[in-house]
């Protein structure tokens, strides 16, 4: 396993851990179809949450470089699938984004709710 991928599974778990404090179920975690993948699936108060982890090393993020608008429509398609396929069709849903960055060797989530369009 590289790095980057054993990092950015610690960036998933982080995120996951987080949500669950605040009251998130986890119900998905790396759900994959063939257009996409999504990284954290969750549920609240009877709203469906896809959301998109990002971890960066440098203190600077944008938003337009960490999720692209054709990255986002591969996880709008791949939401589309997930709802279909396990019968979601009652929730409302939307897209988050999680930042990751490390400062002074500390994790710090920056936590977008509804970051970018629905479906």
């Amino acid at each position: 396993m590289t790095k980057n991928i054993t990092l950015g599974n610690q960036a998933e778990t982080l995120v996951a851990h987080s949500l669950i404090q605040q009251g998130y179920k986890i119900i998905a975690r790396n759900y994959k179809e063939r257009w996409g993948e999504i990284d954290l699936i969750a549920l609240k108060d009877d709203m469906l949450i896809f959301v998109e982890v990002k971890m960066r090393s440098k203190y600077y993020f944008d938003l337009a470089q960490v999720v692209t608008e054709s990255k986002q429509q591969k996880i709008m398609n791949t939401a589309s699938t997930f709802i279909a396929d396990h019968n979601y069709h009652d929730k409302s849903c939307r897209f988050d984004v999680a930042l990751v960055q490390i400062e002074n060797n500390v994790p710090q989530i920056t936590y977008l709710p509804d970051a970018f369009s629905q479906m």
